[in-house]
């Protein structure tokens, strides 16, 4: 064990077991998990090193690994000890993705087929498909994105024609950019897909709907009749996800693999809707929900390398006389780089389990026929996402940054995390697109405030901003709830500027569309401060309740943890609350003043915070991040596994650099 690190976990004057606790939800979930990484991690089969594997031999010992996988959930279902949803817990999570480095290529089967089934069949075609889904008797994908389009789902290109007399759908992809592209698992290990597919019956298109078409045969797994299929080729990173393409040329499916919870065409090929077309957003919803939960993982884990790694790491005295180096987290900037991205970890954990109370609330009220707040939890997801996700990637890229060279070593982890992360960005939307539709709902709702229409609770900052005149600046006081308020004022100020100058545009003979794409910039910019605002008044409280209700040492962690979230905030956003709010320059110096004293105490405890999280060593996978701090060694050690040290003398001097070094030039 490294000294410093014994040292450092000696001062942690908090209890590493209660917040342990606290950030997977309980003693029971913490148990649980303990229980099935110790069943998966210390299994030798799936220790496998796939660093200097070819991209073939990846895919194939992910494969390998997922039947391995299989076989230990099967066990655990026969022993009684779960039931059959364990499959998607472990499959489909985040937790697999610690197992297969470049990604599970199953993963798409429970996040997305099986979900699928679940929101948009009947209760009849739920029990044909989910039991030979949950078992993986078939294997599914979601097929939805194009080669030639993505994010713009109506623009999609494959179709699916009712045929009357056959009663079958026939599905095609009528052009080159009609096929297919990027649905995960697709290459070489699905054998169906749930296809997302424009609808023509009797000569008319009804807009995308849901079909499941069968793609490979199951005994021999070759590709069925006119379906072309294969993988996009390698990719920055995912590369075991297999990510494929597919072409379908009068593919004919039977009319029930028609998913038709929401709408159906019947037998004499009648389109008949049953439920509002808005439910597919409470999908996307509860997926964005899973994006932003996994995101948080690797930057946790991100951020407990690079910490590490400080507290170990000796370089550049801070006194020019000092004969020992210091740990570089002594240094105020190191300390910054990593503690903001680590108060966002919890940032992100509050706000995905707020967003996913909020989906669950909301479809309550669906099923009771109340759809009022869905436009609400719809614009929510995507600008969450999208904060997020660049939060995660920016805040994990940093982490590598503050690690110097050895962070751009794969042996490190941290490129793997980024590459994890950063995807994330344009899958299941492209950042900004999601962006321009929460602006959307904001334009929208700020026009009914206006005409005194009631708002729902995440922008009733808006109708108070109205009601309170909008000419009014905003007094300022800098504590968290202060913060908050100001960002308030500010994200309502914006959007009231956004709001007016659209109007504007559009006197100026430009239709609604037009004016919207002018304003984009602005669009982008209120929709990212709206979702600050959210973040931040969600964390607050839960912050508060949480050091209410725990030891006053972790209660000490916790108040730090916001109070470093905040004032990161508010430096971030100090333009655009200065715009509408009454700050001095004075109030800005407390606030420097109080950041770089947050920094100092967490300095002092930031060890217990990361071990908190609870990553065994065979989960980092880090030579730069294990429990025992061994750097140096793990380094040297992860160099002589190199294939190119195997031998003393590689082949290539003898056949090209020697004869080039004895020849005359």
């Amino acid at each position: 064990m490294n000294k410093d690190l014994e040292i450092e976990r000696s001062k942690v004057p908090f209890k590493i077991e209660e917040l342990t606790n606290w950030f997977y939800g309980g003693e029971k979930n913490v148990k649980e998990k303990r229980f099935l990484e110790n069943i998966f991690y210390s299994d030798p089969d799936l220790k496998s090193d796939t660093s200097y594997m070819s991209h073939v031999e990846k895919y194939e010992e992910a494969i390998r690994k997922v039947t391995v996988i299989l076989k230990k959930l099967k066990h655990l279902v026969n022993q009684g000890q779960y039931n059959e949803e364990i499959y998607p817990k472990i499959l489909g999570a985040q937790f697999l993705k610690h197992l297969i480095k470049e990604g599970n290529p199953t993963s798409v089967h429970f996040d997305m087929f099986i979900p699928g089934i679940k929101s948009m069949g009947t209760q009849v075609q739920q029990d044909e498909w989910l039991p030979k889904a949950l078992t993986l008797k078939i294997i599914g994908t979601y097929a939805q994105t194009e080669l030639g389009h993505g994010t713009y789902v109506r623009g999609l290109e494959t179709t699916a024609t009712f045929d009357e007399n056959t009663k079958e759908f026939v599905l095609n992809t009528p052009t080159l950019t009609a096929y297919k592209w990027w649905p995960g698992n697709l290459g070489h290990t699905v054998n169906h897909a749930l296809v997302m597919a424009q609808l023509y019956t009797k000569g008319k298109c009804y807009g995308i709907h849901a079909f499941i078409v069968p793609l490979r045969d199951l005994e021999t797994h070759k590709p069925l009749p006119g379906v072309h299929i294969g993988e996009i080729g390698t990719k920055f990173g995912y590369n075991t996800v297999n990510n494929g393409f597919l072409g379908l040329k009068n593919v004919r499916i039977p009319r029930k693999n028609m998913l038709m919870k929401n709408s159906e065409v019947t037998e004499s090929g009648e389109f008949v809707i049953h439920k509002n077309p808005l439910l597919t957003y409470g999908t996307m919803t509860m997926i964005r929900v899973g994006i932003i939960q996994e995101v948080q993982v690797f930057l946790a884990k991100a951020v407990t390398i690079a910490t590490r790694y400080s507290l170990v790491r000796r370089q550049s005295p801070i006194n020019p006389n000092d004969e020992i180096e210091p740990q570089i987290i002594e240094h105020t900037t190191q300390q910054y780089k990593l503690f903001v991205p680590l108060a966002k970890v919890f940032s992100l954990k509050i706000t995905s389990d707020y967003l996913w109370n909020q989906y669950e609330d909301t479809m309550k009220k669906i099923d009771k026929g109340d759809l009022t707040t869905l436009p609400e939890l719809h614009a929510l997801s995507c600008c969450l996402k999208a904060i997020c996700t660049n939060d995660a990637a920016e805040g994990t890229e940093i982490c590598r940054l503050s690690c110097g060279g050895h962070g751009f070593l794969n042996s490190s982890a941290l490129p793997d995390c980024y590459k994890m992360i950063t995807p994330a960005q344009t899958y299941e939307g492209e950042n900004t697109v999601l962006y321009l539709q929460t602006a959307r709902y904001l334009m929208k709702t700020y026009g009914e405030i206006l005409k005194g229409s009631k708002v729902t609770s995440t922008v009733a900052y808006l109708k108070k901003y109205v009601d309170l005149n909008s000419n009014q600046r905003e007094s300022f006081d800098s504590s968290s709830r202060g913060i908050l308020r100001a960002l308030q004022y500010a994200a309502a100020g914006k959007i009231s500027q956004a709001y007016n100058n659209l109007q504007q545009r559009m006197k100026n003979n430009n239709s609604k569309e037009q004016a919207f794409n002018q304003s984009g910039l602005d669009m982008i910019k209120i929709a990212e401060i709206h979702g600050r605002v959210y973040m931040l008044e969600v964390t607050l409280n839960e912050i508060e309740k949480s050091a209410k209700n725990s030891s006053p040492n972790l209660a000490f962690v916790f108040r730090d943890i916001l109070e470093l979230f905040s004032l990161d905030l508010a430096t971030k956003y100090m333009g655009e609350m200065l715009q509408f709010v009454n700050i001095t320059s004075q109030a800005i110096e407390i606030m420097q003043g109080r950041l770089e004293a947050v920094l100092r105490r967490m300095r002092q405890y930031v060890i217990g915070i990361v071990d908190a999280f609870d990553f065994s060593d065979q989960i980092l996978d880090s030579t730069l991040g294990a429990y025992d701090g061994n750097v140096y060694e793990r380094l040297i050690e992860a160099a002589k596994k190199s294939p190119l040290n195997q031998e003393d003398v590689n082949k290539s001097f003898h056949l090209y650099l020697k004869p080039f070094l004895k020849s005359n030039l």
